[in-house]
């Protein structure tokens, strides 16, 4: 069978080198425009970047490139691609193959073809106005975070600068009772949000940022010292351009930062298990709604292991306890005492019965008030 040398495949591989200038397809196809060195022109009179063909972009085998599957492409203007040529020495059909990284001599010049044609302030009497937005930096376009340089990333600077220490838990006062014993006091103590842990080493922390500056590290870094002991700085860390971040350390210990508000929904059962300590500190509100439909038996139940107590301290305010339709019931195992600073108070609408198994004494140091219709003692 003859098989015609025009066919795809058949008419050579001509490739190219060029540069992306046009990104905002109106197919929304992930095709981008690309100005291609030893085919257009620099001069952007002569070929303005409108008149570029549209190149198809390839996708790694982890995208499935239909039905939105996987991921789309990332190209920016001022992508330096390798590609080829679908359609030989017609040269009207490019195909991207990737992306070429390096290290840019200079800032990119918005006037001139084979630049991005971004610019970086829209007004003429800035200088930044022939300065295109991408690249960003004269250095090389590895992600500062993989590379770990002098020059630091701005999100970790800020990372650093914006981390909480000496957040106080709650304290508990010692307290002398009515029989003149001592409730001992459960002092406050501090809590810092963890370390940045960051210390990554080239080229095992895999960096992926977005241009708004959503970042996502996976970080394998380790070291190994003269003695040929390796010691891990494994990570994961994913940060929106906000602030608000996980970073999961070397040691498995996860750190959650949320710059704003944060909403939960269990549709199901939500189940926590801590075997340490449990620090809670709020400097707002905080309201507990339970059996919020009034079924039967959704219980509010709080144990409390042996050898340990509840300790409820108010600095200044009120402890109100009201049943809108219930019973208030308390058993003591043991001792019940009750000291009152100020005046007791008592009011019964209805009857009053106490029962005392043993003797009764009762100190009065002024007078001593009993009304009633009728009094009888030991009828």
């Amino acid at each position: 069978m003859a098989y015609s040398e025009n066919f795809l495949g058949m008419n050579g591989f001509i490739w190219f080198v060029g540069v992306v200038e046009d990104r905002n397809d109106p197919l929304k196809a992930g095709r981008v425009r690309v100005r291609i060195l030893g085919t257009h022109t620099e001069v952007k009179e002569d070929l303005p970047t409108s008149d570029l063909p549209w190149a198809t972009c390839l996708l790694p085998t982890t995208s499935a490139g239909i039905s939105g599957l996987g991921e789309h492409t990332f190209l920016v203007e001022g992508s330096w691609v390798f590609g080829y040529f679908k359609d030989g020495m017609d040269r009207q059909d490019p195909m991207i193959m990737g992306s070429i990284p390096g290290i840019p001599g200079e800032l990119g010049n918005p006037n001139v073809g084979y630049n991005d044609p971004n610019r970086r302030s829209d007004i003429e009497s800035e200088d930044d106005y022939n300065v295109s937005v991408y690249p960003r930096l004269s250095e090389v376009d590895t992600n500062r975070l993989a590379v770990n340089g002098e020059n630091e990333h701005g999100s970790l600077t800020t990372r650093k600068a914006n981390r909480i220490t000496g957040i106080a838990t709650a304290d508990f006062n010692p307290v002398i009772v009515a029989d003149e014993s001592e409730i001992p006091g459960s002092d406050s103590d501090t809590f810092d949000q963890p370390s940045i842990t960051y210390n990554a080493v080239y080229p095992y922390n895999h960096v992926f940022e977005s241009e708004s500056g959503h970042i996502r590290e996976y970080d394998d870094s380790f070291t190994i010292d003269e003695n040929g002991i390796r010691t891990n700085f494994y990570r994961i860390h994913e940060r929106h351009t906000s602030g608000t971040a996980y970073e999961i350390d070397n040691g498995g210990n996860k750190t959650n930062l949320i710059v704003g508000d944060q909403f939960t929904n269990v549709k199901g059962k939500d189940q926590n298990f801590i075997e340490g300590n449990s620090d809670t500190t709020i400097n707002g509100r905080h309201k507990l709604f339970i059996n919020k439909d009034g079924n039967s038996n959704n219980n509010y139940d709080i144990q409390i292991g042996p050898n340990a107590n509840i300790n409820i301290q108010v600095d200044k305010g009120n402890i109100n306890m009201v049943t809108v339709d219930g019973n208030i019931n308390v058993n003591s195992g043991g001792d019940y005492n009750l000291r009152v600073a100020g005046n007791y108070t008592q009011q019964i609408l209805g009857n009053e019965l106490k029962t005392v198994e043993g003797s009764s004494t009762q100190n009065t140091t002024q007078s001593v008030t009993i009304r009633g219709s009728t009094i009888d003692l030991n009828p």
